[in-house]
C-alpha cells in the first residue's frame, strides 16, 4: 500500500490524538467541534498561562451568523465570573436587553434626551491635558475630514489650555470659544500673531461646531449628568436615537467612549471593552489611532477588548497599502491573539486566510461554517466551536431570533 502523506491539519479529523485537547478554561462557550468536549475561555487566565500574548478578542463574520450572541453571552458568562463588561457604543440598541438582564446600567444619548456627557471630564487627573488634546484631535479631525496640520494642532492646544485656564474641568464649548478668540498673551508666547493663529484654528472650530450648535448639540458640549458606578457589571452607552449618519455615529462613538473610560478607570476590576459595529469607527483614520492608543493600555488596566466585524475586509478599506492608516489597522489585528472567524463568503477566504495566517484546510472551512460555530484562532492552537446558547439567554442575545423557528436557538 503506498504511503499517503498529508498536513497535520488534515489528518486531525481522522485521527484524533492530533488535535489539541479542548480548552477547558474559564466561562463555557460551547462544544468543541473536533474532541466533543467543552470549550471555554477567559483571555485573563489563558494570558497569565503564557497561551496568549495578549487578552484582546477579534469576532469577525457574515450577518446572521450568530457573532452577536456569542459576543453577548461570552459578556453575560464573564460576569457570573466575575468579570465586568462595557460597550463604549451600541448604534442599534441591541445591549440595552443584555444590561437589564444583569443588573447593568444603559446611557441613553440621543436628540430630545436628557443625558449629558461630557468628554473632557474623563480625562481628569495628574496630567489632564494631554488626554484631553488627543480626543478633541481625533474628534477634530473627523468633522474636517482630514488630518490636522501643525498649526492648527498648535491652535488646539492653545485653546484648550486657554479653556482650561478658566475652567477646570471645561466643555467642548468653551475649548471653541478660545478657538474663535485666542487668548493674545499665549498667542505672543508661542510667537505667533493673534490674527494667524485665528485663522490657524478657523477649520477646526468650524467642524467642533457641530457639536455644540449642529446635529449633534446638547449631548457632548455641556457638564455631565451622567455618573456611573465603576462596579456595576455592565455599562452600555445606547446611541440607537442617532439613526444611521455615519460620521455622526464615529463621532459619538468617540465622545462616549471617552468620557466612559475616565469614568470606569476607577475600579481595578477585569473588564471586556466591546466595540460592536466595529466597522464604523474603523473607517476614520484619527479614531483608529486613538482606538490603538488605548489598547496599548489595556493590560496596565486589566482590560480585554473584543472587537467585532462582519469581515476582515474592513481593515483593508482604511487607507492605501502601506499608508499609517493600513498600519494602524493591522497593528490593532495584532493586538488581537484571539481571532474568531464565522462563515465567510467565498470571495474573502483569501484575505482572511492572509491576514490570520490559515492553513489550507481552515480556510477551506469557513465558507461551510454552520450558523453558530465558528474557527477560533489562538497562538499554537486552532479549535473549531459550536456556540451553545441556554434557552434562558435566547430572547436577550439572540438578535435573529424572530426570523427562526423556535426549535432552532438552543444550538447557537
Amino acid at each position: 500500500m503506498p504511503a499517503h502523506r498529508a498536513s497535520s491539519a488534515t489528518l486531525a479529523g481522522a485521527y484524533p490524538f492530533l488535535v489539541p485537547p479542548s480548552c477547558d478554561i474559564g466561562v463555557p462557550v460551547g462544544q468543541d467541534a473536533l474532541t466533543g468536549g467543552p470549550f471555554g475561555f477567559d483571555p485573563w487566565a489563558l494570558y497569565s498561562a503564557g497561551d496568549l500574548t495578549n487578552p484582546n478578542l477579534l469576532l469577525a463574520g457574515v450577518i446572521g451568523q450568530g457573532k452577536s450572541a456569542l459576543a453577548k453571552s461570552l459578556a453575560m458568562r464573564s460576569i457570573t465570573a466575575g468579570r465586568s463588561v462595557y460597550v463604549p457604543g451600541d448604534p442599534k440598541g441591541e445591549w440595552a436587553p443584555v444590561a437589564a438582564a444583569v443588573g447593568g446600567t444603559v446611557v441613553r444619548l440621543g436628540p430630545g434626551l436628557l443625558a449629558r456627557l461630557n468628554p473632557l471630564d474623563a480625562q481628569d487627573g495628574p496630567e489632564p491635558h494631554g488626554p484631553r488634546v488627543r480626543l478633541l484631535a481625533a474628534v477634530a479631525a473627523l468633522t474636517v475630514h482630514r488630518e490636522l496640520g501643525a498649526a492648527e494642532q498648535g491652535a488646539l492646544d492653545a485653546a484648550l489650555a486657554t479653556a482650561e485656564r478658566r475652567r477646570s474641568t471645561p466643555t467642548i464649548g468653551d475649548v471653541l470659544s478660545a478657538l474663535a478668540s485666542p487668548d493674545a498673551s499665549s498667542a505672543r508666547c508661542d510667537g505667533v500673531r493673534v490674527e494667524d493663529r485665528s485663522a490657524d484654528g478657523r477649520d477646526l472650530a468650524h467642524g467642533l461646531r457641530r457639536l455644540v450648535r449642529g446635529d449633534l448639540a446638547g449631548l457632548f458640549d455641556e457638564p455631565s449628568t451622567e455618573r456611573l458606578d465603576p462596579h456595576a457589571p455592565m455599562v452600555v452607552l445606547d446611541l440607537s436615537r442617532l439613526g444611521s449618519d455615519e460620521d455622526a455615529l464615529a463621532l459619538a462613538m468617540t465622545c462616549a467612549s471617552a468620557w466612559l473610560e475616565g469614568a470606569l478607570l476607577a475600579s481595578n476590576a477585569k473588564r471586556w471593552v466591546i466595540y460592536d459595529e466595529a466597522w464604523r469607527v474603523l473607517r476614520h483614520v484619527a479614531l483608529v489611532r486613538r482606538m490603538q492608543s488605548q489598547w496599548k493600555l489595556s493590560r496596565a488596566h486589566g482590560i480585554a477588548n473584543l472587537m467585532v466585524l462582519h469581515r476582515l475586509s474592513d481593515l483593508d478599506a482604511i487607507g492605501q497599502h502601506g499608508s499609517e492608516a493600513r498600519s494602524l489597522a493591522q497593528g490593532l489585528l495584532a493586538d488581537c491573539s484571539t481571532r474568531v472567524i464565522y462563515r465567510q463568503e467565498s470571495d474573502q477566504l483569501s484575505g482572511t486566510a492572509g491576514a490570520l495566517g490559515l492553513t489550507r484546510p481552515e480556510r477551506d472551512l469557513l465558507p461551510v461554517l454552520p450558523r453558530g460555530t465558528g474557527l477560533w484562532k489562538m497562538p499554537h492552537r486552532t479549535h473549531v466551536v459550536h456556540h451553545v446558547l441556554h434557552p434562558a439567554e435566547v430572547d436577550v442575545v439572540d438578535t435573529d431570533s424572530a426570523m427562526r423557528d423556535h426549535t432552532e436557538h438552543e444550538d447557537r
